[in-house]
């Protein structure tokens, strides 16, 4: 389980994320990319923040599957297609939209956002990986 979030001075102060988490925990979780799609493979939304929020659902539904909370959540890494600094505002929308339907707490874990030139699908915009620590 997440046992702090901290923002230590020196490192860049905003408000999205924290930079650092504190964890305790018997076990840690290592979760695959997760996807914006359904048990059957299909592209739940077209659009990047859709993605977003479809493929933290999927986190979520891992996370709670494995016996944990979306607040054993420590980090979260973000491939995104094509990336691009005017796509950061509809992450940030997907990610708003998981916080407020999904449990994801405000601030999210550490985040880390890496551009990639493509997915396992041409549709697919966003994969997402977790790593959480279990009680």
């Amino acid at each position: 389980m997440i046992t702090s979030l901290s923002r230590p001075d020196g490192l860049l102060q905003q408000t999205d994320y924290a930079p650092v988490a504190t964890t305790s925990g018997s076990r840690l979780l290592l979760l695959a990319g997760q996807l914006a799609v359904t048990p059957a493979g299909e592209t739940t939304d077209a659009d990047l923040a859709g993605q977003v929020h479809a493929a933290l659902r999927n986190v979520a539904t891992a996370v709670t599957g494995a016996g944990g909370k979306v607040e054993d959540i420590a980090r979260l890494t973000f491939y995104v297609a094509g990336w691009q600094t005017d796509l950061a505002d509809a992450l940030w929308e997907g990610t708003a939209r998981a916080q407020a339907s999904d449990g994801f707490p405000s601030p999210l874990p550490p985040v880390t956002v890496i551009g990639v030139q493509t997915l396992w699908r041409p549709d697919l915009l966003v994969e997402i990986e977790a790593i959480a620590a279990l009680d």
